[in-house]
């Protein structure tokens, strides 16, 4: 059974943040070192981030607050907030965010109403509240209040494509199914000011958004879709348990992301891909760079650069995955989504276009994915709200 992505829209908070200066207010903070304030430079200078967006409207130099939680603007001081502050935010700007992004899905399938959906999967690792944003989506999109609901949460920059993969089994277990899949993160909640290298890292690279898709296994003519979902893989790598973590302090969640992931990546991306590929015998021993398009998460340039080199990538089949860096930075579970998106828009070929797609997460996990390109789309991300975009400096 063939099953189909219908739609894929993804959607950002309209607050914008510019790297260079974020970096200049982030570098300027009392109690770094020498040593952090130059590792505050390096990693936001190297990161390949021009912008990201955060649902933390506080975190510009326009906003002006009594009481401020996360910036100070008056002082230039990046504030740290508790984690019950931080999640507060969550659950009510993370709620706008998948509803938006879920309603633009299905609005994108103009032959679908809310009562077609019959399952609903949610994927976040930035919070938690409950009744959950699977809940807030079908009270806010009027679906059947029957319908299955399914939370993946905590799993991290993966997380997409096991949602995507749910998807897929539901649809093939009931060819009647339509399967909303949503993912939202606010990773910019967790952003804080240290003189530790993950905490830094994860201040240069880490921004919020949100995606959603419609799944089926209908075939709807005169509505085509947009990919077809081939197969899945997931793989541990035997080492990097320890070099790439998502762990809950008192002041937010707390990001470990070691400096050897990168090479992690470059000596088992190899291994991580073969039962992925292995699934098709067209592309059994088929040169990389001989699959049309690759949607590679983001988690950082390094990363990206390992990807290419041991692949032997072009420059081109990484632009999607390198401008949805730049402009975006990295939104956890959503990214690899905006990825899927950028080619999704690019001009259709005569032939088949495959797509190979991965992202990696904590454990060492590295989850992959085959689609095939169907049709071309065009528009740009969601902006929440009619707020002007704002920078922190």
């Amino acid at each position: 059974m063939t099953v189909y992505l219908r739609s894929l829209e993804t959607a950002v908070p309209p607050t914008v943040l510019v790297q260079s200066e974020a970096r200049d207010v982030f570098a300027a903070q009392p109690g770094l070192t020498r040593l952090g304030s130059r590792l505050v430079n390096t990693c936001f200078d190297s990161a390949a981030i021009d912008t990201r967006h955060t649902a933390v409207e506080e975190m510009t130099m326009a906003f002006r607050s009594d009481e401020p939680q996360f910036f100070d603007p008056a002082t230039g001081l990046v504030l740290n907030p508790t984690t019950q502050v931080r999640n507060e935010i969550f659950a009510e700007q993370a709620t706008k965010l998948f509803i938006e992004s879920a309603q633009a899905a299905l609005d994108a399938c103009p032959d679908l109403t809310p009562l077609d959906i019959t399952h609903v999967v949610t994927v976040s690792c930035t919070g938690f509240f409950n009744p959950g944003p699977d809940y807030k989506i079908v009270r806010a999109l009027g679906l059947d209040p029957g319908v299955q609901r399914y939370h993946l949460g905590f799993m991290g920059c993966y997380a997409a494509f096991p949602a995507l993969r749910a998807a897929k089994s539901f649809c093939e277990a009931d060819p009647q199914a339509v399967v909303l899949v949503v993912c939202a993160e606010l990773c910019s909640l967790h952003v804080r000011t240290s003189n530790d290298p993950d905490t830094i890292m994860g201040s240069a690279l880490f921004a919020d958004g949100a995606a959603a898709a419609i799944v089926t296994a209908r075939d709807v003519p005169e509505a085509p879709a947009l990919l077809q979902l081939d197969h899945f893989e997931t793989v541990l790598t035997p080492v990097g348990e320890e070099s790439m973590a998502w762990n809950i302090g008192d002041h937010g969640f707390e990001m470990v992301l070691g400096n050897y992931v990168p090479h992690i990546i470059d000596d088992h991306i190899i291994g991580a891909l073969k039962p992925l590929l292995d699934r098709d015998p067209s592309l059994v021993g088929l040169p990389y760079r001989d699959i049309s398009h690759w949607a590679i998460h983001p988690g950082g340039r390094s990363i990206l650069d390992k990807v290419q080199s041991r692949l032997e990538l072009t420059d081109q089949q990484l632009v999607p995955a390198r401008d949805t860096l730049r402009d975006f930075g990295n939104m956890s579970s959503a990214t690899v989504l905006f990825v899927l998106r950028h080619i999704l828009e690019q001009p259709a070929v005569d032939g088949e276009e495959r797509i190979c797609s991965m992202a990696f997460g904590p454990g060492l996990t590295v989850e992959t994915g085959l689609f095939t390109k169907l049709r071309q789309v065009s528009g740009a991300p969601h902006v929440l709200g009619t707020a002007a975009a704002a920078s922190l400096a």
